[in-house]
């Protein structure tokens, strides 16, 4: 915790909102200290409430409004501002993707001694409203309550939303949420009302007791959709009354799944699926390709723009026909599927085993014969004697999680010299990073951020390196 302002020192007036931080908050500068402001939008003017101070920065908050920014925009949330997601929606489209480029600009050069030059434009997406294709929302019984709130009934204290930021117990009820299309807003407040109807109890996060846990949405390009519901304690009959009610109402539904999870954490990965009507997947569609959906696979959330991502990293990669790729961190084999067609051969590497399967799955229902993919930690798969059994790639398509590349596998790629590198992040600091190492062998020769989640922080980032 940072120390207490005192009082005569807690509002500062006419402050300058000259840039945004990662996270979503405006940065000012007074006194040769940092300020970081919620909800403050670069080119406004305001008063500030200082809530707490460290070391080098402050953080606080916008009290009043005295010159708005050109780039401010009213939310279109009933929810902006306690629910944690969707932080941008305060700022207008063009500026959100420029600060986004100014980003990865500034994570590359600074972090990576990248020259920048190369850099495209950011490619923004075609969709800002109902770009997700999952959603997980929590059951609790202990609601968040906003100001519009009043004498809340016990019997009203129970939600079906989002974690508010900075609270693991605490649910925001979501009304209408502008992420993914119907039905998915359909779905979550029919489940909510008919469970608050009978008596059917919501998580409670502390006591780590009750039936309803979680409501994972999956939609997906070809219009098919999933659903699951995460079960904590319940019994068969209300398992039965609830899903039966759900197919019910929502006949449409490709697949409709349930998970009783009694652990102290969420994940499902190591949970058994029950199959309660329809099949235990979906189909996604790219470019004539399938891809199957299960409710344990990986796939890009938004999917109109992973379209776009491999398109710009095929572009990236210019397969002649006759390359060996290597696509580490592979997932569900979806660029592996996508680029094989212009590939001599195509070997994946990924860490979940099951991620795995439907890598291999996918290649079959496509007819596509040219891959192999293998499942391991990438250190300690990517090994010299793998690489002389596969043989040396022409092309490293690298797409890793936001924690960037071990050491180890950097070093892998530097010594297997491929012609190409196209590295895809989600993370440009830990891109940068590993940037740093590559261009001892490696010229970067192109950059193109690519935005898939607009209102919010996160960006994507596609870069071409060629052996020097």
């Amino acid at each position: 915790m940072g120390r207490r302002i005192p009082q005569d020192k807690k509002f500062i007036a006419n402050v300058d909102i000259i840039d945004i931080a990662e996270e979503g908050k405006g940065v000012a500068k007074q006194d040769e200290m940092v300020m970081f402001i919620e909800q403050a939008v670069p080119g406004d003017v305001a008063d500030v409430e200082l809530l707490r101070k460290k070391k080098n920065f402050a953080e606080g908050k916008l009290v009043a409004l005295k010159q708005p920014s050109p780039h401010r925009v009213d939310p279109f949330c009933p929810h902006f501002g306690v629910c944690g997601g969707c932080k941008w929606q305060h700022m207008n489209y063009p500026a959100q993707l420029q600060f986004k480029q100014q980003y990865v600009d500034n994570a590359l050069r600074r972090l990576g001694k990248v020259d920048t030059q190369s850099m495209e434009e950011i490619l923004g997406s075609s969709q800002t409203e109902y770009y997700r294709n999952k959603l997980e929302f929590t059951f609790s019984n202990k609601r968040w309550l906003t100001s519009l709130d009043q004498e809340v009934l016990p019997e009203d204290m129970n939600a079906l939303g989002f974690h508010v930021p900075g609270r693991f117990d605490k649910i925001l009820d979501i009304d209408h949420c502008f992420l993914q299309q119907d039905p998915s807003n359909a779905i979550r407040n029919n489940v909510r009302e008919f469970a608050v109807k009978n008596d059917i109890s919501f998580y409670d996060l502390r006591e780590h007791e009750g039936v309803l846990r979680n409501l994972i949405i999956r939609t997906s390009s070809t219009g098919e959709v999933m659903l699951i519901v995460v079960f904590a304690y319940p019994t068969e009959e209300q398992v039965e009354l609830l899903m039966a009610h759900i197919h019910q109402s929502f006949p449409e539904l490709a697949s409709l799944l349930y998970i009783v999870n009694q652990k102290r954490n969420d994940t499902i990965f190591d949970q058994d699926i029950h199959l309660f009507a329809g099949r235990d997947f979906i189909y996604e569609e790219m470019e004539g390709l399938k891809f199957k959906v299960g409710p344990k696979s990986f796939y890009q959330t938004n999917s109109a723009q992973a379209y776009e991502l491999y398109k710009i990293t095929r572009e990236f990669a210019d397969l002649k026909g006759d390359e060996l790729v290597y696509d580490l961190y592979t997932g569900a084999g979806t660029i592996a599927n996508f680029v094989a067609k212009t590939a001599r051969e195509v070997v994946g590497v990924e860490y979940v085993p099951s991620a795995i399967e439907d890598a291999k799955i996918n290649s079959a229902i496509n007819g596509i014969s040219n891959t192999k993919f293998y499942a391991g930690d990438m250190k300690d798969v990517l090994t010299s004697d793998f690489v002389a059994e596969h043989g040396k790639p022409d092309v490293v398509i690298t797409d890793p999680p936001r924690a960037g590349m071990h050491v180890d596998v950097v070093h892998r790629i530097l010594e297997m010299e491929a012609d190409k590198v196209v590295y895809v992040s989600c993370n440009a600091a830990t891109q940068a990073r590993d940037l740093a190492i590559l261009q001892e062998k490696y010229a970067v020769e192109r950059i193109k951020p690519v935005d898939m989640f607009p209102h919010t922080q996160h960006v994507e980032n596609v870069v071409l390196l060629r052996l020097k």
